[in-house]
């Protein structure tokens, strides 16, 4: 099955086949939520397999929608898809256009609609392993801090959501 995405071509939205959207750095349409309690945030480290940026620590999800999906059910969607999360009211804190090299010869050029969401409690995700090696919580100002001290270790678009976009995300600047 080949997965298409929401791209511009030429000004117009069409569907365009996923790895050549990134190949060619087509504008795409994207979502990102970030799951919060409290002062901590929810991040996954991307699985090994995937085809940009393994391994890296990355927001609690992202993706692509479908053709037509409105962005907080492709949120909602993705989060139980890649995590094993339902049921948690989700905040549209906007969106985000940014174009950042993801390696491979790859780019990544997205119209995100940024997303968080509030849990009562620390949970424990289920990750789906094709999707995600790892989850841990991690303190905002923490995050804030070992992404400035190794960037390397981080997603493009968490490193640019935390250095550009951080107040209207979380509603400040991480210390």
């Amino acid at each position: 099955m080949t997965l298409t995405l929401p791209a511009w071509v030429g000004g117009t939205l069409m569907p365009v086949e996923k790895l050549e959207a990134h190949r060619r750095g087509l504008r795409h349409k994207a979502v990102s939520v970030f799951v919060l309690h409290g002062e901590e945030v929810l991040l996954q480290r991307r699985a090994l397999g995937k085809y940009h940026t393994p391994g890296l620590w990355a927001n609690t999800c992202c993706t692509h929608p479908h053709w037509d999906e409105p962005p907080e059910a492709c949120a909602r969607r993705r989060l139980a898809e890649e995590l094993g999360i339902t049921g948690l009211p989700l905040v549209h804190r906007g969106r985000v256009e940014y174009r950042a090299d993801v390696g491979g010869g790859l780019i990544e050029h997205e119209v995100v609609e940024i997303f968080t969401a509030g849990a009562p409690d620390r949970i424990v995700p289920d990750p789906d392993p094709d999707e995600v090696l790892e989850t841990r919580w991690m303190p905002l100002a923490a995050l804030h801090a070992d992404v400035r001290r190794a960037p390397e270790r981080y997603t493009p678009w968490l490193r640019i959501y935390l250095d550009q976009h951080a107040e209207d995300i979380f509603g400040r600047v991480p210390a």
